[in-house]
């Protein structure tokens, strides 16, 4: 039982330490929001520019640019049609960056608990066989057993910590990104109609 813990343990830390490195490629800044995307929209002012942003768009596939193609195609649409339009976009969009990060959280529940677990059924083991051959065993066999039971809420706390500390970090992210991309949205939108509104 202890084994087959430590097992379940190994594979859940492979699985967060996976999460974990494809997580830190995807919410990259320069990937979500790259810099060339962000001037292009920045020097957008009419709608005589959007087929110049259109083609930067395109060329840098990002959440973003995505969300601004989006806007671009609706500029015809009234503006809260316009927002509605964007902002369906941007949950779509938000939900693509959060994703994984619900793995990381089970992986921090789960893992103090599948240590506990291990630990619990060691000393069950280890009491068991001191019931057996009575308390006159020596104390370093004793020590040994409850070093090996201990061993496995060890290995849970070292899942689960960085796990934690990750998941915290990558949640801040995603909201930090995507009130960024909501304010370039909204300065997109607002130059757009102002500019449509003058002529």
């Amino acid at each position: 039982m202890e084994t087959f813990i430590m097992i379940v343990l190994t594979l859940t830390s492979i699985v967060s330490l996976t999460y974990i490195i494809e997580r830190s490629l995807a919410l990259r800044w320069s990937r979500v929001i790259p810099r060339a995307v962000e001037e292009s929209i920045a020097e957008c002012k009419t709608q005589k520019e959007l087929p110049k942003l259109r083609k930067v768009c395109e060329l840098n596939p990002s959440a973003i640019a995505r969300l601004i193609l989006v806007a671009a195609s609706h500029l015809d649409c009234p503006k809260p049609e316009n927002i509605d339009a964007l902002q369906t976009k941007a949950r779509h969009e938000v939900a693509q960056m959060e994703r994984g990060l619900v793995v990381l959280e089970i992986v921090a529940g789960i893992a103090p608990l599948l240590g506990l677990v291990g630990t619990i059924f060691g000393m069950i083991l280890l009491f068991n066989s001191m019931g057996v051959s009575g308390m006159s065993g020596d104390n370093a066999g004793f020590a040994t057993g409850i070093a090996l039971a201990l061993r496995a809420t060890l290995m849970g706390l070292l899942v689960a910590i960085p796990s934690v500390i990750f998941w915290s970090y990558f949640s801040k992210k995603v909201e930090t990104l995507a009130v960024e991309m909501e304010t370039i949205c909204d300065e997109f939108l607002q130059r757009q109609y102002r500019a449509a509104d003058r002529s």
